[in-house]
């Protein structure tokens, strides 16, 4: 599955993966150093999606026996607990990680059978908290040199069947549609860099001013206008979103912002 993660692909039948959990500069370091038996590494920020990605990407490679669980623990979501747990104790009926200590640990996009496969097929080994890459890669290094059991059982992982997991639909993305008329109105934004806002004016379609929204962030100005209803369509908030994305960046990196077909 798609991610933030660096494939080694000198080291595509290696047995060790890294979990970086929140620490992201850590992932980059360790692709750098590449310490030998190091397959994947990558970011776990979230205890229910973000786990969903490691086991999928997990047994799919019959190589990985071992993940490593390091850096820093995503405050609130606590996926590397959510790691320990699940590797310890498993789902329960509804797929809820078993003792997880995360806000929503409940995985919705793997199958139990999914779920025992990784927990037959690695071995976790915690390193949380430790942001440094090359003990990192000295662990990596170490548990590549040897075999390495299994969390679920206590027999040794030597040979796995890689399994495949259920199918996901995916849909090439077309041309857009033509652009037809929000009823709503539409928007001018004008970035203003001096005062440190983004002022949006909101038009009629016969060109009348009906207000002016006036915030810092995209994010703000975005959910002001969809909350008081002043978009009708998809397609207009999705373009509005774009846009003063495109006109917060411009005032923070000091280009020019051109509205796109305002």
């Amino acid at each position: 599955m798609a991610g933030e993660y660096f494939v080694l692909p000198e080291n595509g039948s290696c047995h060790v993966a890294v979990s970086t959990l929140a620490s992201i500069p850590l992932a980059e370091e360790l692709a750098r150093l590449a310490p030998k038996g190091l397959c994947i590494v990558g970011k776990t920020e979230t205890e229910n999606i973000g786990i969903d990605k490691v086991i999928r990407n997990t047994i799919t490679n019959p190589s990985i026996h071992c993940l490593i669980v390091a850096g820093r623990d995503s405050e609130g979501h606590r996926s590397g607990a959510t790691l320990l747990s699940l590797c310890e104790r498993g789902v329960d009926e509804r797929m809820r990680v078993i003792g997880s200590p995360g806000r929503k640990p409940v995985l919705k996009n793997v199958t139990r059978k999914e779920v025992e496969a990784f927990r037959n097929q690695v071995r976790i080994v915690d390193m949380t908290g430790c942001e440094d890459a090359g003990t990192v890669a000295r662990k990596v290094k170490a548990l590549a040199r040897k075999m390495h059991m299994p969390c679920g059982v206590k027999e040794y992982a030597r040979v796995v069947k890689p399994l495949t997991p259920a199918p996901v639909e995916r849909v090439d993305a077309g041309q857009p549609a033509k652009v037809t008329l929000d009823k709503a109105g539409y928007f001018v934004i004008l970035p203003v860099p001096a005062k440190g806002i983004i002022t949006v004016e909101h038009y009629a379609n016969d060109n009348r001013l009906l207000r002016v929204i006036e915030g810092k962030e995209a994010r703000g100005l975005c959910g002001t206008i969809i909350r008081n209803g002043w978009v009708s369509q998809l397609s207009h908030a999705a373009y509005l979103g774009k846009e003063l994305e495109r006109a917060e960046l411009s005032m923070k990196m000091g280009f020019k912002f051109i509205q796109d077909r305002a």
